[in-house]
């Protein structure tokens, strides 16, 4: 079955699935998105990522044409067009068509944009073994910019930092913010594990505040360990008992390396493999939404 795709409210085949060149989407990264799993059929907190959907919206002053529940059910829609059921799921909202000048009072009718494919996770030896990180030169963008909690179109400082690790040899990169704090990496959320205690930069480092990192959180408030919300450096990455990452396609992923220096013995630790389990049974369990 050829791949369908959702653009204002229709069904594309994939060779025909077009926008204008004149979208801001594509002229100036102006727009919003959003990536999502399902599970079985099911998909993983979906009204959590329309409502950030909404908010990174209402952030940058952009109107989606559409109201949450009918943007909810459009997924889904996708989803069962394509036939899939363990997937990734790309939300877009661009600004919309306008002419080559930054005025977005130029532009009109903003494009919903709705992609589903088979899920990409990393190779599962890396679930066994860790992750290698470095950090990137590449800092998260200042909050007086725009906002890291808008989940923008434009990743360029996030490439970047990921071109950093790639050159490194790395698959990811840890980002510092514009105080020289540890951020995120380019593309997941940070957690080290410190004496049995779990912290983890607060949204005021300059993360995206993670619906897989809130749903680990939860998981492990509810198993008993204390979770820190914190300003961390990268002192504290370097000198963990343990380290992990959580992101929607990388769900939690153990990091063993940082800088070249070992993290604690240098493999998965206990507690990152109690909420990978307590994860997957949380996406195989849960409610849909």
């Amino acid at each position: 079955m050829a791949p369908k795709v959702y653009i204002a409210g229709k069904l594309y085949e994939k060779a025909d699935a077009k926008i204008s060149v004149f979208d801001h989407g594509l002229l100036y990264g102006d727009g919003v998105f959003e990536g999502i799993r399902s599970y079985s059929g099911r998909v993983f907190r979906l009204a959590s990522h329309v409502d950030r959907l909404f908010a990174s919206a209402a952030a940058i002053n952009l109107q989606i044409p559409m109201s949450r529940d009918a943007l909810a059910a459009a997924v889904i829609e996708t989803l069962k067009a394509n036939g899939l059921k363990d997937a990734y799921i790309r939300v877009v909202v661009t600004r919309g068509a306008g002419t080559l000048g930054l005025d977005p009072r130029k532009t009109s009718d903003p494009q919903v944009i709705i992609i589903t494919d088979a899920i990409s996770l990393y190779p599962e030896e890396l679930y066994e073994h860790g992750l290698k990180i470095v950090t990137a030169a590449t800092i998260r963008s200042h909050p007086n910019t725009v906002n890291p909690r808008v989940k923008s179109l434009n990743y360029l400082n996030n490439i970047l930092a990921k071109m950093e690790g790639a050159r490194a040899g790395c698959l990811e990169a840890l980002m510092l913010n514009h105080e020289g704090h540890v951020a995120e990496c380019t593309g997941d959320n940070v957690f080290v594990v410190r004496r049995g205690e779990i912290h983890t930069p607060s949204v005021d480092s300059g993360i995206l505040e993670g619906i897989t990192r809130e749903a680990v959180i939860e998981l492990a408030r509810a198993a008993g360990y204390a979770v820190i919300e914190r300003t961390m450096d990268r002192y504290d990455v370097h000198t963990a008992d343990e380290c992990f990452l959580t992101g929607t396609a990388a769900e939690l992923i153990p990091v063993v390396e940082c800088d070249d220096r070992p993290i604690g013995a240098g493999k998965p630790g206990p507690v990152f493999r109690d909420l990978r389990e307590r994860f997957k049974r949380l996406v195989v369990e849960g409610p849909e939404s």
